[in-house]
């Protein structure tokens, strides 16, 4: 009787959970935390497709903030849509500082607000306060409606302070501006989630980087209440610079900085 040949049956390996195969596609695509960024994903999505859209995008360079809609934010999830501009951690030291020198009762304006994450951050911690903000760009001021809501915050869609209520002036005690503040020149030095993906101005500070403040700079004095405070987010290398725009407007300026988050912020008073 011929012999009969019994297959080989060799060890397979074990099943792999689907965010492995999300952390692989995630680190082919350059991704340094895939792991962290697999766990978000799964749970930003609600569907099979969605979580392959998502993954198509961020492979494509996405910012995964805006992939998955919101961003960690001084202890928020700040709302965020496709091509708006993504909140930094560095920007927590501005709202640090801020809050340092506000109260529960403060009036609070949020120029070149983005998604509204430094107004909403301010909010949460002050408490009960009177809070605007405005931004240029449609979809950032309707992220930040989105992310303003709980705090009773108003928008106001428009060039810098021209579309704020008439009866602001003199009474705003923070004013906050991370106003654009990359040299136009330096903008391809960027990584490409930011320039490619986030909105041109919202990153443009012009040929010095200064153009943007010092249009703040120029307003900031009819908007701000006796002792009122004016911090602008800058680099540390144009911070003098910043604080000069202010000088020059009857400002009484300083520069603070936090080296862990290479952040510095440029704080101008009114004087009384």
């Amino acid at each position: 009787m011929a012999r009969r040949e019994v297959p080989v049956s060799l060890p397979l390996p074990p099943a792999r959970p689907a965010e492995a195969l999300l952390v692989d596609r995630l680190r082919a695509a350059g991704c340094v935390f895939a792991e962290d960024e697999a766990r978000l994903l799964a749970a930003a999505a609600d569907h099979p497709a969605r979580l392959a859209e998502m993954l198509e995008l961020r492979c494509a360079g996405h910012p995964l903030e805006q992939v998955v809609g919101f961003a960690e934010f001084a202890g928020l999830r700040i709302a965020l849509a496709p091509g708006v501009f993504v909140p930094r951690r560095r920007s927590e030291f501005l709202v640090e500082r801020a809050a340092a020198l506000g109260a529960p009762g403060t009036v609070v304006l949020d120029l070149c607000c983005g998604s509204g994450a430094i107004g909403a951050a301010l909010a949460a911690r002050l408490g009960a306060v009177e809070l605007h903000a405005a931004d240029v760009d449609p979809a950032a001021a309707a992220c930040a409606r989105r992310n303003l809501a709980p705090y009773g915050g108003a928008v106001h869609l428009g060039d810098l302070d021209a579309p704020l209520p008439g009866d602001l002036r003199g009474r705003v005690g923070l004013l906050v501006a991370n106003a654009p503040y990359v040299p136009t020149g330096e903008i391809p030095l960027l990584p490409p989630e930011a320039r490619d993906h986030e909105p041109q101005v919202a990153l443009d500070g012009g040929a010095d980087g200064l153009a943007v403040q010092r249009r703040v700079a120029a307003v900031a004095p009819r908007w701000l209440a006796p002792g009122g405070h004016l911090l602008i987010e800058t680099s540390g290398r144009q911070a003098p610079a910043t604080a000069a725009l202010m000088t020059a407007r009857g400002l009484a300026a300083r520069i603070e900085q936090d080296e862990e988050r290479d952040a510095t912020v440029v704080i101008g008073t009114r004087r009384g």
